[in-house]
C-alpha cells in the first residue's frame, strides 16, 4: 500500500501537531470537561479561523479545503495524540457528511457554519432498543401541514450538550428495523425547544452526551433533509466514516500511550535499576509496539476505502474497527499496569488516555459488533 503524503497533507499534519503541543494544554482541557463547559470554544475557533482543520476534508463548493479521507486521518490521529475532547469526528466528519449527502439550501448553510467554526452540529441515531443496530428506528416523524412531529426517544447522543443542531433519525414509514422509510431531520436546539426533554451528562473519557426525549417536538417541513425515507445509506455511511475516524484517533491516542510508557520504563527505578532494563518489561512493550503498527495499518486501509463501494468500505471499516478495539484494550491495560499504581490516578496523562480508549472501543459500534458484521460480510 503506497502512502506516502502530498506536501499538503505533510504541512497540515505538522501544523496541527505544533499548535496541538503548544496550546492544547491537557490539564487545561480536563478541567474544562470536568467542571467548566465542556469543551474550550477558543481552541475551536482556533481549529475554524487558523488551522482551517473543520474544513480540511470537505470539498471546496461547500466553502471546504477540499481534502478528503486522508486528511480526516491525519487530523483525527494528531487529535487522539493530543486528547483533544472537541467534538470534530461528531461535527467535521459524521455530521458535515450526512449534510453534503443531502443537498439543500439548509444543508449547505450548516455545512457553511460547520467550516467557519461558528456551529456544532450532531448526529442523534441510538434509540434505547436500537443496540448496535441505528437501522432500528421507532422514532417517528408525522407530517402536519407545514411542519414535521417528532416522538420517540435516542440516547448517547455525544456531543450534543454543545450543539446549535442535532441531526435526528426518524422514521416516516415502515416498521422498527426497516431501511428503508428512514428519514433525517436538522432540530435547531440553540433554544428551548417545546416537548423536548434533555438529559445531558459527562461521559467516562470526559465527553459530553445526551439523551433526548421528543414528545410532539415540531420542526419545519424544510427540517427534513435529502428524500423522505431515504436516508439509511447516507447514515449507514456516516457511521462507517466515524468508526474510521475513531480509528485514526485511537492510533493517535495509543502511539502517545505507548510512547509515555517507554519513557517511563526509563526512568522507573526497582532494584537499583530502570524497570525498562527487565526483559519481560520489554518484550510487554514490543507487544504493544505490535498492535499499535498493526491498528495503525488497518486504520489507513480502512480510510483509503471509505469512497469504495458499499461492501468493500464496510468490510474494511468493520476490520480495522475490530483490530484497533483489540489493540486499545490491550495496549491501554499494559499501560496502566506498566505504569503501577501511578497509572490508576488522574495525575498521569495515562490514565485519561486509558478512559478514552476504552470509550473508543464501543463508538460506532463496539468490537464485538464489527468482528460479526465483518464475518457476515464476508461470508455474502
Amino acid at each position: 500500500m503506497d502512502f506516502t503524503l502530498t506536501d499538503e497533507q505533510t504541512l497540515l499534519r505538522d501544523g496541527l501537531t505544533r499548535f496541538l503541543a503548544t496550546r492544547y494544554d491537557l490539564e487545561k482541557s480536563r478541567s474544562a470537561a470536568k467542571t467548566g463547559a465542556g469543551w474550550q470554544p477558543d481552541i475551536w475557533r482556533a481549529f475554524a479561523e487558523e488551522l482551517g482543520i473543520l474544513g480540511a476534508a470537505i470539498p471546496e463548493e461547500y466553502g471546504g479545503i477540499g481534502g478528503g479521507p486522508v486528511e480526516m486521518m491525519l487530523i483525527a490521529e494528531a487529535l487522539g495524540h493530543a486528547l483533544v475532547v472537541e467534538p470534530y469526528v461528531d461535527t467535521a466528519v459524521v455530521a458535515a457528511g450526512l449534510l453534503r449527502r443531502a443537498g439543500g439550501d439548509l444543508a449547505a448553510a450548516l455545512v457553511d457554519r460547520i467550516v467557519s467554526g461558528s456551529a456544532i452540529v450532531t448526529l442523534a441515531a441510538t434509540e434505547p432498543t436500537s443496540g448496535e443496530f441505528w437501522q432500528n428506528v421507532s422514532t417517528r416523524a408525522e407530517r402536519d401541514g407545514a411542519h414535521w412531529v417528532l416522538t420517540g426517544s435516542k440516547i448517547v447522543s455525544v456531543g450534543t450538550p454543545l450543539a446549535d443542531t442535532v441531526l435526528v433519525t426518524a422514521r416516516t414509514s415502515g416498521q422498527p428495523a426497516d431501511e428503508d422509510g428512514i428519514s433525517l431531520f436538522a432540530v435547531d436546539v440553540k433554544d428551548e425547544v417545546s416537548g423536548l426533554m434533555a438529559h445531558h451528562y459527562r461521559t467516562v473519557d470526559d465527553r459530553r452526551a445526551s439523551d433526548l426525549e421528543f414528545d410532539g417536538v415540531r420542526v419545519p417541513a424544510a427540517a427534513l433533509l435529502g428524500p423522505e425515507g431515504g436516508a439509511w445509506q447516507s447514515v449507514s455511511r456516516a457511521r462507517d466514516e466515524g468508526a474510521a475516524a475513531v480509528c485514526a484517533e485511537a492510533v493517535g491516542a495509543m502511539r502517545k500511550v505507548l510512547a509515555d510508557t517507554v519513557d517511563y520504563a526509563k526512568h522507573r527505578q526497582q532494584f537499583g535499576q530502570p524497570i525498562g532494563s527487565f526483559q519481560v518489561l520489554q518484550h510487554r512493550m514490543v507487544d504493544m509496539y505490535m498492535e499499535v503498527e498493526q491498528a495503525a495499518a488497518a486504520a489507513r486501509l480502512a480510510v483509503l476505502n471509505l469512497q469504495a463501494d458499499e461492501a468493500t468500505r464496510a468490510r474494511a471499516v468493520s476490520a480495522a474497527k475490530a483490530t484497533v478495539g483489540r489493540a486499545a484494550r490491550f495496549v491501554g491495560q499494559q499501560a496502566v499496569q506498566l505504569h503501577g499504581g501511578m497509572g490508576m490516578t488522574e495525575e498521569l496523562a495515562v490514565g485519561h488516555y486509558f478512559k478514552r480508549l476504552t470509550a473508543l472501543q464501543f463508538e460506532f459500534g463496539s468490537t464485538d459488533h464489527h468482528v460479526q458484521r465483518y464475518a457476515w460480510l464476508t461470508a455474502r
